[in-house]
């Protein structure tokens, strides 16, 4: 057979996934009009390789198979291969990652699979390596086998696809054909959510799973957090204390430079995947802050402002936004390979030589488990494992001399690790995981009271902004990489987007991030809203077809686009016009999945958060000030309150005035109206389930108020009882 491409294609593409492959003797295409019809053309199929940057799998997958000109050969004159980076591509992700785990009951990257010219799957895998090795088959006999088969016994092929294809339909597109639910799902699926964590969780060594690997499950945690909130059950608040002290503890953690890793490989957090993600870096840390407000522990506060340090040394553009991840490989200063956690892990001797104060070293390794025998191929990734109090009585040294002489040795062993060669960083800056980081930043803005971080999350917003949004088209799109944007927005863009600008509004009080957050949700209802369906998909409308149009309900490493949606629908429902039905679709939405998210509430974490959010209403708190008073802000800040809403506005009707223009609005929301400052001095109006406080300049009588106004049911009248995959 000719070949059906005539040469990689990878050089032109600016993601650093892509690029990677392309000086591969494959020839690879991306996924795009030209390669999907020279498929169709010469009537091939098509092989698609799904990974991504920060991918150790997807390297080895490389290093075996792809370079290698024996099965380049068979790839190109037999398939139309393709390669897919699905952090820029989580559509195509989703679809063949949702048959892959139908069809072997397990996913991950690389993902490796077959399809018709039309993009219907028939075989479907992982990672395979060359040869047949340990039980399972070799990727040339595959390529070998399916040629045959797509030349001798295609009308099976063609079954198979097409029945596979069904199942990926039905599984993420299909809605209902009868709503059976008369309503949304109430608070009972919170709960529910939150029992189902209870008894996955780990009480042994922190996290879920009775096994390894450990992954960090942030939306489990914001789960158990506000399930605690409104109930008061201390178990909801002991696992996730647990599973933070875990994260925070072992080796997730990265103890010298701050930041959390992907996951864990084991049950006890102490070897990571070490790949670090923008994502991860976002979310891990609005756990955090929802721990800490709960506990009032500093370390919790303490490791948010280390991981917003280490995103903002390494992770943060120039001009503002974020990149997206660390490589997990780096090159070894002893052998010039590029090996996986080299970048990250210590020898005693290493320590040592670093710290000439022997105390030093030692207290280090103690602190630390920096072992001969070590916890990774010889070498250690650092877990805390002893307390300050056990090692001054160990060392015979005070708790503050100990606690001193500790951080200045990091300190020394960071500037070390500096001088090491570094891990790529993949510098696409891709719109939903920024609005991840910058919610992240605008939250410990307001709960840390650092002005600092609201000016971050500001800079990261207009960055993302002026690059991906198109005012004039109200259209996103969804990765810029030096100077180019490509791809178009998907629900996640969207969404993540507006709730990091409702984030912003709320910490800096300005009316353009208002402004902007309402311009994407009406993009939502124009792009991702289907009436008939009563669903909000992940594709645009106007969008690439698909196979399937899939939705997106459950959580993954992100949370579900469509929770974060209606949540954030709901948020800015009080400041819509009056032709604008926010809530109704937020409501319907819920209403569409009551089923499917009471059947299986976990799996749809954020879509439960929304649905208690819409039952309990928003905590509004209207601020009418030019600037939120210092002291008003810090006393919010101590109690963990998830349905905040900061509706700050401009003191004066004539200020207000000059906002409703701005936001198109021909009269004040109610949030707004008749709530100026009195007396020229800043007040506080505070309302939950539509009862507001009378206003007040004292924010105590506020919290006195909300005290006795409370929707949550308290601990006395509580009665309820009490490998995975890498998304």
């Amino acid at each position: 057979m000719d070949q059906p491409t005539e040469r990689n294609r990878l050089d032109e593409e600016e993601s650093p996934y892509l690029r990677q492959h392309a000086d591969n003797p494959v020839n690879w295409q991306p996924w795009d009009e030209q390669a999907l019809e020279t498929a169709k053309e010469h009537d091939v199929p098509i092989f698609l390789s799904i990974g991504y940057s920060a991918c150790h799998w997807c390297h080895v997958m490389e290093s075996e198979s792809f370079a290698d000109e024996e099965v380049a050969e068979m790839l190109n004159e037999n398939f139309v291969p393709i390669k897919v980076d699905r952090e820029e591509r989580p559509d195509v992700d989703s679809i063949y990652m949702t048959v892959c785990q139908l069809v072997t009951s397990r996913g991950g990257w690389p993902l490796s699979a077959w399809l018709t010219p039309e993009g219907k799957p028939f075989h479907i895998g992982t990672y395979f390596p060359k040869e047949s090795k340990r039980g399972q088959p070799g990727f040339l006999d595959i390529l070998e086998r399916l040629a045959e088969t797509w030349e001798t016994d295609r009308d099976e092929v063609e079954n198979r696809a097409q029945q596979w294809t069904d199942a990926a339909t039905d599984q993420l597109e299909e809605t209902p054909d009868t709503v059976a639910a008369a309503e949304p799902p109430s608070s009972d699926a919170l709960e529910a959510a939150a029992d189902t964590a209870v008894r996955s969780a780990d009480r042994q060594y922190g996290g879920f799973g009775s096994g390894g690997p450990k992954f960090p499950q942030p939306s489990r945690l914001r789960v158990l957090a506000r399930a605690f909130d409104r109930t008061g059950r201390e178990e909801y608040l002991e696992v996730l204390e647990e599973s933070l002290d875990a994260m925070i503890d072992g080796g997730l953690y990265d103890h010298v430079g701050g930041g959390f890793h992907r996951y864990c490989v084991d049950r006890d957090w102490t070897v990571p995947h070490f790949e670090k993600m923008l994502y991860d870096n976002a979310e891990i840390p609005r756990a955090l802050l929802a721990g800490y407000q709960l506990t009032d522990e500093e370390r919790y506060a303490e490791t948010v402002a280390e991981t917003l340090e280490f995103v903002e040394r390494e992770l943060t553009h120039d001009e503002g936004g974020f990149f997206s991840t660390l490589d997990a490989q780096s090159e070894d200063s002893e052998t010039g390979e590029r090996e996986e956690g080299a970048f990250f892990v210590w020898t005693p001797e290493e320590v040592s030589e670093v710290l000439a104060d022997e105390t030093d070293a030692d207290l280090f390794c103690a602190r630390y488990d920096i072992t001969e025998s070590g916890n990774f191929e010889g070498q250690n990734q650092p877990n805390r494992v002893q307390s300050i109090s056990s090692l001054a009585g160990e060392f015979d040294l005070e708790e503050s001399d100990v606690e001193t002489r500790l951080e200045a040795a990091r300190e020394r062993l960071f500037e070390a690790r500096e001088q090491r060669p570094r891990p790529n960083r993949d510098e696409k800056v891709l719109a939903s995981w920024n609005g991840l980081m910058i919610a992240t930043y605008a939250e410990a803005a307001l709960v840390l009271g650092d002005d600092e971080y609201a000016e971050t999350a500001v800079d990261a917003l207009e960055f993302v902004r002026d690059r991906l949004w198109d005012a004039d088209e109200k259209r996103l799109s969804r990765r810029y990489k030096d100077g180019d944007v490509a791809v178009d927005g998907y629900l996640e863009d969207y969404a993540f987007l507006a709730r990091a600008a409702v984030g912003c509004y709320e910490a800096t009080g300005e009316v353009d991030h208002l402004a902007f957050a309402l311009e994407l949700a009406r993009s939502i209802e124009a792009e991702f809203w289907d009436a008939e369906a009563g669903t909000l998909y992940f594709t645009p409308e106007s969008g690439e077809s698909l196979v399937t149009r899939p939705q997106e309900l459950n959580d993954q490493p992100t949370p579900s686009a469509a929770g974060v949606a209606v949540e954030t629908l709901l948020a800015l429902d009080g400041f819509a016009g009056d032709s604008e039905a926010f809530e109704a679709i937020a409501s319907t939405v819920l209403e569409t999945h009551a089923n499917r998210i009471e059947a299986n509430p976990l799996q749809h974490a954020s879509l439960c958060l929304a649905a208690d959010r819409l039952e309990s209403g928003a905590l509004e708190i209207t601020v009418a000030a030019d600037e939120l008073p210092d002291a008003w802000r810090d006393r919010f800040a101590e109690t963990y309150r998830p349905d905040r809403l900061f509706a700050r506005r401009p003191p004066t009707e004539d200020g207000l005035e000059a906002w409703l223009e701005q936001l198109g609005l021909a009269d004040a929301p109610a949030i707004w109206a008749g709530r100026e400052a009195r007396d020229g001095e800043p007040t506080l109006y505070v309302c939950r389930g539509r009862t507001c406080s009378p206003p007040t300049r004292d924010v105590e009588d506020a919290l006195e108020w909300l005290g006795g106004n409370t929707s949550a049911t308290t601990a006395d009248e509580t009665t309820s009882d009490g490998p995975e995959s890498p998304f």
